[in-house]
This record gives structure tokens, sequence and C-alpha cells, in this order.
């Protein structure tokens, strides 16, 4: 089996709530290697994306994740 060539591009959109660049770095290698495991990509083209959200601008079910979570900035 060989790697494909194509660059997949992956985008983990989180709230920025206090992660680490540590546990960043865990996602971006845990995710890249998925794609290593599962569909045989290749890591070097693999590119891993954080979007950190405010809990402001994240709603679930009508409302914000800082009303939900009845928190304040």
């Amino acid at each position: 089996m060989t790697r494909s060539d194509e660059m997949p591009y992956v985008n983990i959109k989180i709230t920025n709530e206090h992660v680490t660049p540590e546990k960043k770095a865990k996602l971006i290698e845990g995710v890249t290697q998925l794609l290593v495991d599962v569909l045989d990509k290749n890591p070097e083209t693999t590119v891993v994306v954080i979007d950190e959200v405010d809990t402001d601008n994240w709603g679930i079910g009508g409302r914000t994740v800082t009303e939900r979570r009845g928190t304040t900035k």
C-alpha cells in the first residue's frame, strides 16, 4: 500500500478555555497519526489547524456556551 500524495486538511474548533500548547500539540500529533493509520496519509503533507472560539461566539440550543455554563467574562 502506498501513501497518498494528497494533502489532507483537518480543522479542529474548540472553545478558548485554557487549552495548553502541550495539549494542542498532542491534538495535532494524534489527528495526524489517525490519518496515517486509517487513510494511509503522508504525515509530512497533513495539515491540522486548531481554531479557538470565544464561548460568546459558540452557541448550542439557542444559547451561547458562556450562558449555558453560567460563566461571566
